[in-house]
């Protein structure tokens, strides 16, 4: 039986069609280990990772499987052994849409697979630029624009890593005291695939001959009716302010202490001067460059999977 619908240039799948392509994927991931992955606020259950995860970690092995035969083949016509070359996936979608947990459930579901147990995870947010570069630009504001980022730094990490070099590093940032930390960094070690999550992984950047995207192999967009995301992003404000604000070296303390009624107002200034501007005039118009997009309902489950066709 055929399965989904043709949308232009992407098979639309409804939810029981592309859960119906899992075949016989076993589910590895446990409630605990789930509980784990799950973000602030993330409505997620064992359930929507058989329906969504599972089919879709199948999908990947198979074309990761095919690029490495792919290496292979190229290698032995040029006669010498290349480098091993990371599998990139790009995770993008607006604040609070839940690319991260979606991002880290993904990264534990392919490390599963028998054939690529090494997959990295890399944010973007370690590009941004430290807060003292946005504060001489007058970009404090415009965090996670795309003239936030170092683009050029991040297209030279990816460079190298699809380069095959033994080790790249990427910088590193805290939520906490909202910057870059100085002299701490991650290191990506040859894994069997990376997965780059952000807000701007599908846009092009400034380079005229060169985008971010022109590295992956994959990419995925996740998307949601923006009066969803910005209730998920006020509900994720309030929980905030109640946990990570309270400590003392948040750079947002002193928003700790706002009443309910101040913090609803607060996180909704926040969505329609940043997060919800950057939505629509950045981050929505790349949608289409996507290799898959997964749409999200109010409850924050996976409503429908659109693929592009090859």
């Amino acid at each position: 039986m055929a399965l989904g619908t043709e949308s232009g240039r992407y098979l639309s799948f409804s939810r029981d069609e592309w859960a119906l392509l899992r075949a016989a994927t076993p589910l590895t991931l446990r409630q605990a280990g789930l509980d784990e992955l799950r973000g602030i606020n993330e409505r997620i259950d064992l359930d929507e990772v058989a329906t969504v995860y599972l089919s879709l970690t199948r999908l990947l092995n198979l074309y990761v499987a095919a690029t490495q035969n792919l290496q292979k083949v190229s290698s032995t016509f040029l006669g010498k052994m290349a480098p091993k070359v990371p599998y990139i996936i790009g995770v993008a979608g607006s604040v609070a849409v839940g690319k991260s947990t979606f991002a880290r459930i993904l990264q534990a579901l392919l490390a599963r697979w028998p054939d690529h147990p090494k997959v990295g995870l890399i944010t973007t947010d370690g590009f941004l630029y430290p807060n003292r570069v946005l504060e001489e630009r007058d970009l404090m504001n415009r965090k996670g624009f795309p003239e936030s980022y170092d683009t050029k730094r991040l297209l030279e990490f990816l460079r190298a890593v699809k380069s095959g070099a033994s080790e790249v590093s990427a910088p590193i940032y805290s939520h906490v005291v909202y910057d870059i930390i100085e002299g701490e960094s991650v290191v990506v070690e040859q894994p069997d695939i990376l997965i780059i999550e952000g807000l701007n992984v599908l846009q092009v950047g400034s380079e005229a001959n060169e985008f971010v995207s022109d590295y992956f192999d994959f990419s995925i967009y996740i998307d949601a009716d923006e009066n969803d995301i910005e209730q998920w992003y006020v509900d994720r404000f309030l929980t905030l302010c109640k946990t990570v604000f309270q400590d003392p070296n948040s750079f947002f303390r002193h928003y700790a202490h706002l009443t309910t009624e101040q913090a609803v107002e607060t996180a909704r200034y926040i969505w329609r001067e940043i997060n919800g501007r950057n939505l629509r005039e950045n981050i929505a118009p790349t949608k289409a460059r996507a290799s898959l997009i997964l749409r999200k309902a109010a409850d924050h489950r996976v409503t429908d999977v659109h693929l592009l066709r090859l």
